[in-house]
């Protein structure tokens, strides 16, 4: 709602057709939860060409693959059941330009952080860190999620 602010229903994005398989290593541990395994999230698209929702509907675009972590704990599993919400909206990807590359017409992350190494704290994108868990609760309720 405009005048509110409070969102009603389900807010479909414009995320590509992609994939988000979810595994678990009991083996693998991140920084700060050294008693508990690993939740392994590998995200995958083909290039495609861009809708009518993307910057440049028609135009190709470079699809990607990313793999992120999470802690296999309550507060992890919590955090993925979001994620996983976020996805099936098709609110956690879309074509723009890499921010890190400066690649236009590519597939990229939409807002939503995820930790994509399991150690080398903040600055590397990993763990530990202690806020991460209340930061990505707060960008995916910012989407609806």
């Amino acid at each position: 709602c405009p005048t509110c602010g409070i969102m009603y229903g389900s807010v479909i994005g414009d995320q590509p057709e992609g994939t988000m398989n979810v595994t678990t290593s009991p083996h693998m541990h991140c920084s700060g939860y050294a008693g508990a395994g690993t939740i392994v999230i590998n995200y995958a698209f083909s290039s495609g060409i861009q809708g009518p929702k993307h910057p440049h509907p028609g135009q190709r675009y470079s699809g990607t693959s990313r793999v992120a972590y999470l802690p296999d704990t309550p507060d992890g599993r919590a955090v993925l059941a979001l994620l996983q919400r976020c996805f099936d909206q098709r609110l956690t990807f879309t074509v723009g330009t890499s921010v890190t590359t400066g690649i236009p017409n590519c597939v990229i992350w939409n807002g939503v952080h995820h930790k994509t190494r399991t150690n080398g704290g903040v600055q590397a994108f990993g763990y530990p860190d202690p806020t991460y868990f209340e930061r990505v609760k707060a960008e995916l309720a910012a989407k609806g999620v």
